[in-house]
């Protein structure tokens, strides 16, 4: 890319995307930009704020043979307390665990759950990995 990167965002192609705005506005924090019928821009408030998009799957503006709804994704939210954010959309919020939490030995203790059209969100705090996969980093060998 020979320009100046300006902007990089997701666009989810959902075939619901006002459910979908209420997930990402009401569960993940995110607050809405723009929103039209076919397509809502969504921020996350912050020091880096993050942007996600959602676009009618059917809307012209996408090329007639990629018009499908969202397969195979996955979203990584990295936050400071996984525990927590278990209790309040697990516990609290009631939504199903599509991977119960747990610690990895490659450093992440993490959950996964999935937005209305199956987009997996995979809630994730960093966590010191096991020796074997801590040379694995690529910091990790930045002093040798």
């Amino acid at each position: 890319m020979s320009s100046v990167l300006t902007s990089f965002y997701p666009v989810i192609c959902t075939s619901r995307l006002q459910e979908s705005r209420a997930f990402y506005t009401g569960l993940m924090g995110f607050e809405t930009t723009f929103e039209a019928d076919w397509y809502v821009s969504l921020k996350h408030p912050g020091p880096v704020p993050y942007e996600l998009a959602l676009l009618d799957h059917t809307h012209p503006t996408l090329p007639e043979g990629y018009r499908v709804p969202v397969r195979g994704m996955l979203l990584n939210f990295e936050v400071a307390d996984v525990d927590a954010e278990w209790e309040r959309l697990v516990v609290l919020a009631g939504l199903k665990p599509e991977l119960e939490i747990r610690s990895e030995d490659f450093g992440q203790r993490h959950f996964i759950i999935a937005d209305p059209d199956g987009v997996l969100i995979d809630v994730i705090t960093p966590i010191a990995p096991s020796g074997e996969f801590a040379e694995q980093y690529v910091s990790s060998r930045a002093g040798r």
